[in-house]
């Protein structure tokens, strides 16, 4: 079966009819790229489809590098966040990571960062230097930013950008990283920003959803409350309408909302707010990736990676601890059908991405 795996997933076809997929093709419907998945997915053992809904991280604040190593190694995880450090340092964590998911018969990762016009330059130690997101006040600048961004994660081999935000200013945690300060410009300028960073091969994500811009604390530390109606929420739809591939989803509870009271838990392991809101309601069809799994808005909940999952989640972010966080889902997708099918939808969806990025080629 290893023989085979890698042969399927890095075999670069030298031939000109070899059917070739774009990030334009993953929100499509296409019967080519269905087959494909489902080609790359029959070949996988259940260790590697619950991998790859497990994302760590590496850098300063992130999991050791040793640890890194050993879920490579064990095949845990099917990506990983690069938090802090300098663009060598990147270069070379993706550089290294690949060379040992080849070794070891293992699909290539996804490579994220919060490359945020207002962080990446703190993130990323050496990269080009942009203006935070609130300081952007034209169309042109967002436009230079976008490219130069998405410039210096392609070198670096990042594949993925959590970004843009679309919250509200009025928090001081996540208002200076998008574009509020100027309401008018949050829609446009996000889409512009999405638009680019699509076209440069990289995927694009909103976030903080269902809106982190106008409760009053910080999710890092503890979980934060939208009491009433959820006035943030239209940011959403018209950059789903346009394509944006990938929707974070924030720690934050819904109260006092007839449609989408949360009953005290984060947005995050809520089914109400990921399945009947983000995909029955504003019929998201992309990746849905949680915020953080260590911040203090979800930290204490006991099972949370599995409950995100039962929610509807794709993808979980730096779970607390990511070996036994893959011993548990591997040991419920085992055990219950219907989180087994919620598991091979997510997986799915993570392997027809990576097919669209380039990183696993027909043969």
């Amino acid at each position: 079966m290893k023989i085979l795996f890698i042969a399927i997933c890095f075999l670069v076809s030298p031939f000109a009819n070899a059917q070739q997929f774009t990030l334009s093709d993953f929100l499509t419907e296409n019967d080519s790229l269905d087959k494909f998945v489902d080609s790359v997915f029959n070949t996988m053992d259940e260790k590697s489809i619950v991998a790859q809904l497990l994302m760590s991280a590496v850098g300063r604040l992130g999991s050791p590098e040793d640890s890194i190593k050993s879920q490579i190694k064990n095949n845990r995880i099917g990506g990983v966040l690069l938090l802090n450090g300098t663009v060598d340092q990147f270069k070379g964590w993706t550089t290294e990571y690949e060379a040992m998911n080849k070794e070891y018969g293992n699909l290539p990762f996804l490579y994220s960062a919060d490359a945020e016009p207002s962080l990446v330059n703190r993130k990323m130690l050496g990269s080009t230097p942009v203006p935070k997101a609130n300081e952007i006040m034209s169309t042109m600048e967002l436009q230079a930013t976008a490219k130069t961004i998405s410039n210096d994660l392609n070198k670096v081999g990042i594949n993925y950008n959590f970004a843009p935000v679309v919250d509200v200013s009025s928090n001081k945690t996540v208002g200076y990283r998008g574009f509020g300060v100027t309401p008018k410009n949050i829609i446009p300028f996000s889409q512009e920003f999405i638009k680019i960073t699509q076209e440069q091969n990289i995927i694009a994500t909103a976030k903080h959803f269902p809106g982190h811009g106008l409760v009053s604390g910080d999710t890092h530390a503890s979980l934060q409350v939208i009491d009433g109606e959820l006035k943030e929420l239209h940011n959403y739809p018209p950059l789903i309408e346009d394509g944006v591939l990938s929707i974070m989803v924030a720690h934050i509870a819904v109260r006092n909302n007839h449609n989408f009271n949360t009953q005290g838990l984060p947005a995050t392991i809520s089914e109400t707010i990921i399945q009947n809101l983000l995909r029955d309601s504003l019929n998201f069809n992309g990746l849905i990736v949680t915020d953080a799994m260590n911040m203090g808005g979800v930290s204490k909940i006991q099972d949370a990676a599995i409950k995100a999952i039962d929610a509807g989640c794709d993808i979980i972010l730096m779970p607390l601890n990511t070996s036994q966080t893959h011993i548990d889902i591997l040991k419920k997708y085992r055990e219950e059908q219907v989180f087994q099918e919620k598991v091979n939808k997510a997986s799915k969806r993570v392997i027809r991405i990576k097919i669209c990025l380039g990183l696993i080629e027909p043969n």
